[in-house]
């Protein structure tokens, strides 16, 4: 059970072990706009959200 790694700590093996850190910013905007659908859907911040576009 010592090998069972979260997929943040995969992906973060990945990255210093094949020293693709160009990739970092693909991940971060990735997340940014899972989190920005995820937001956008159905919340109080969705009027703020569709005004930035």
């Amino acid at each position: 059970m010592a090998n069972n790694k979260s997929l943040i700590g995969e992906i973060w093996d990945f990255l210093r072990i094949k020293k693709a850190w160009w990739m970092t910013p693909v991940i971060i905007m990735i997340v940014l706009v899972g989190l920005l659908l995820i937001f956008g859907q159905s919340s109080a911040l969705s009027p703020f959200i569709y005004a930035l576009f």
